[in-house]
């Protein structure tokens, strides 16, 4: 009838291979629009919203509602309770030339938030083959993530937050709108980026950046200090980063005083281990 609301049917969540929700008759929330593979594995209570298209290879987790026109497809895992927004496309082919058809995944855990135009893109073979997305991210409208990329938990993405390929996102980062990043880039956790940065080195944990190429503008302490550090450790951190960034030492020997400074600061640590990986060598 017309201007009346759209439809839902009942799909029974069956698959041409086992799976562990067929086993319980759980019954999926299908738009009639929809189109889902037969092959994909549904769990219990997901909704999948008009137009959408579900690919064969996909497993989507209990709680997860997935808006209208999204596209899931390729080896893709989705957990449990994610809300997907309308015109998302995740696990599509990585955007690299090598790429030759090889079986690489993605992987996204619980309670993220992917709002509307987001790309993931799925790993390649040369590096571990699998992009991921840990739990409860808040990424907003327009954000790309190339291939093979690693995002830990409770990072907040903003509009158009862009990922090159094989970048390593750490635990509790904030990415301003419209952030750049390079391939291959490591961001520390509890870091925050300022709106349009270009990041074309490493970010060490702790630290706020921003500029065109992003540089360091002081500890992140308003940010530490929401996530419960306590103010004489914000002080410790404070005194870690003019080690690294404004006492005129070289990175070798800010790292020596800095292993002194872990004595009385274990948070120290997650800075020394990240110096100790970081490849393109970090923002000054």
């Amino acid at each position: 009838m017309h201007g009346s609301l759209p439809q839902w049917r009942e799909r029974l969540s069956v698959g041409r291979r086992p799976s562990p929700y067929e086993d319980r008759g759980a019954r999926v929330k299908v738009h009639a629009t929809a189109i889902v593979d037969p092959g994909a594995r549904i769990a219990p209570d997901v909704q999948i919203g008009p137009y959408a298209i579900v690919g064969p290879d996909v497993e989507i987790g209990p709680g997860c509602r997935v808006g209208s026109h999204a596209v899931i497809n390729g080896h893709t895992r989705i957990g449990a309770n994610n809300r997907i927004y309308q015109f998302v496309s995740l696990g599509e082919a990585p955007q690299d030339k090598k790429y030759a058809g090889e079986q690489t995944r993605l992987e996204i855990g619980d309670n993220n938030t992917i709002r509307e135009f987001c790309t993931f893109n799925r790993g390649t073979a040369q590096d571990a083959g699998v992009t991921r997305v840990g739990d409860d991210n808040w990424i907003m409208a327009y954000v790309h993530l190339a291939h093979d990329c690693q995002v830990g938990n409770h990072t907040v993405f903003a509009n158009n937050a862009q990922l090159a390929g094989h970048v390593h996102v750490g635990d509790h980062v904030i990415l301003g709108g419209f952030t750049v990043v390079h391939q291959f880039c490591r961001i520390g956790a509890h870091s925050i980026t300022g709106m349009g940065s270009i990041v074309l080195q490493d970010i060490p944990p702790y630290v706020t950046a921003s500029g065109n190429s992003a540089r360091p503008y002081g500890l992140n302490a308003e940010g530490l200090r929401r996530r419960g550090f306590a103010a004489g450790t914000v002080t410790k951190l404070r005194r870690a980063y003019k080690t690294l960034y404004k006492s005129g030492l070289t990175l070798m020997q800010a790292k020596q005083e800095l292993e002194r400074q872990l004595v009385t600061c274990p948070e120290i640590r997650a800075l020394l281990d990240f110096l100790a990986v970081s490849t393109r060598g970090i923002i000054r």
